[in-house]
């Protein structure tokens, strides 16, 4: 099977066709159109928030964009972008609000409202916040406790066309965690499944074990 501020926000990672674009000093491509999450993103990053893309906005989203491997990398406040930001602002301390339960075991953490996901043990954070697409409506990512029961390096879906399920850890009879070739950024969601980008995926993969606790919570901006 197979994305924050605030609930009523949701994500794309494309910059609409019609936005006009204009140049970086660097000679690179960069939106002059004032995204959809324009006022969102220049509070994130600490710009003058006043919803309207200036030159030096551009710069600065399009800076973020760059390091966090966000395509097109056009300074445009997409929802790829604010989806991003709300990550990299978890980083430091995802658990501030006290949403995932610790214990001295290792707690995989999916919080569905900010559409992000992290491991802890104890207090420590042993795999670090990434994003993440959870189920779309009708077909939602189960809330609650659960726990890893299965494993499979290489799986797909039997359900859904054969698509590609990457190191699937099964958490929730047919749901599981696991890497999405497709753009994560992109559509109503998942089929009900925690989807990661490959490369977070593989590595989470060595983090979990069979009986290693899932604790799902919030809900998913529509």
């Amino acid at each position: 099977m197979t994305g924050v501020i605030g609930a009523s926000v949701a994500w794309a990672g494309t910059l609409p066709a019609a936005a006009a674009t204009g140049r970086t000093a660097a000679g690179e491509a960069c939106a002059v159109a004032t995204g959809p999450y324009q006022k969102q993103v220049e509070k994130l990053l600490k710009l003058r928030v006043d919803g309207s893309q200036s030159p030096q906005d551009c710069r600065v989203v399009q800076a973020f964009q760059r390091r966090e491997g966000i395509k097109p990398a056009n300074g445009y406040a997409s929802r790829a972008t604010l989806h991003m930001l709300t990550v990299a602002a978890a980083r430091k301390n995802p658990n501030a609000g006290g949403r995932c339960p610790v214990r001295n075991r290792r707690v995989a953490c999916v919080d569905l409202t900010r559409q992000l996901m992290w491991v802890q043990q104890g207090r420590k954070v042993v795999y670090a916040t990434v994003p993440i697409r959870s189920g779309r409506p009708g077909l939602e990512t189960r809330n609650g406790w659960h726990s890893v029961f299965r494993k499979k390096r290489h799986d797909i879906s039997t359900l859904y066309d054969n698509a590609p399920m990457p190191h699937s850890q099964y958490f929730s009879r047919g749901q599981a965690i696991h890497g999405s070739l497709s753009n994560l950024f992109s559509g109503p969601g998942s089929a009900g499944c925690v989807n990661l980008r490959p490369g977070d995926a593989a590595r989470l993969y060595k983090v979990l074990q069979i009986g290693d606790a899932v604790v799902v919570f919030g809900r998913k901006p529509r």
